[in-house]
């Protein structure tokens, strides 16, 4: 079997051999020049994570450990073909769409008594349980409702069986290494594998994966269980955004062919 590249090497791969989208050197420049006078401010700090939004939580507990690998587990699939027509949750007052919708029928959920966050809970909740904890405030229902509720009870036995139903005992498994953390993710929770095919080699993406390593840093604040060595060897993520982002900044360029079918609106 050919060996998995990893995310870096898969990028580095995938950049070498693209035939329609492009490292703009110089765009990358102008982009790290941005980011840089950024960089020493406080929201780019590893304590940022916990003010960059008011649904992120506040403590650096095993709960809040928990309360991460529950929505990174469930972090796929917030697109909608039309911006308004999609699925929206009000917390507290206030509404939310995309990811952060995840992150508001999480809290609103353990608001009300539900323990979405426990293990012990989300290994057998049913599917009617799930459609009532991610229902939305219009008639577009969170994407891949079904898929979720199947990820959810596949995650919530093998965190039981493996780690004691607590995510905590994975980070303490990862002897202080992002990569180690990484590993352990993929090979023990089926649905953040996410690799694949590329001009005859296997590349891994391992975007979820990597969200979670740096989630937990970051909710942990980069002390005790959260301090990992390597976390700077975890990439960027390969979100859908991204590449719109840095489309518009000059870093990345398409293809003629690729661009005219973006702009018609075609899936890829």
């Amino acid at each position: 079997m050919d060996v998995l590249l990893t995310p870096r090497e898969s990028a580095r791969f995938i950049a070498e051999n693209s035939q329609d989208v492009f490292i703009d050197s110089e765009g990358v420049r102008r982009v790290a020049e941005l980011l840089l006078a950024k960089a020493s401010g406080p929201e780019l700090r590893v304590e940022g994570w916990k003010t960059l939004h008011e649904l992120n939580p506040r403590a650096a507990d095993e709960a809040a450990v928990n309360w991460v690998f529950v929505v990174d587990t469930l972090n796929f699939s917030f697109w909608s073909e039309r911006d308004e027509h999609k699925c929206l949750v009000t917390y507290k007052g206030k509404t939310y769409s995309g990811y952060w919708s995840l992150c508001a029928a999480v809290n609103r959920a353990l608001d009300e008594g539900i323990p979405i966050t426990s293990a012990s809970y989300y290994a057998t909740v049913t599917l009617d349980q799930v459609q009532h904890i991610f229902r939305s405030d219009t008639d577009v229902s969170m994407p891949l409702i079904e898929e979720r509720h199947r990820i959810l009870n596949e995650t919530g036995k093998i965190l039981l069986e493996k780690f004691g139903g607590s995510f905590i005992n994975c980070i303490r498994k990862s002897e202080k290494s992002a990569q180690k953390l990484m590993h352990l993710v993929v090979e023990n929770f089926p649905s953040y594998r996410d690799v694949t095919q590329f001009e005859g080699k296997r590349i891994s993406f391992y975007k979820r994966a990597q969200i979670l390593v740096a989630d937990t840093w970051s909710v942990l604040e980069g002390k005790g269980d959260g301090f990992f060595k390597d976390i700077s060897s975890i990439t960027m993520f390969a979100d859908y955004r991204l590449p719109q982002i840095l489309v518009y900044l000059g870093a990345l360029k398409y293809s003629n062919e690729l661009l005219k079918k973006l702009l018609k609106g075609l899936q890829l």
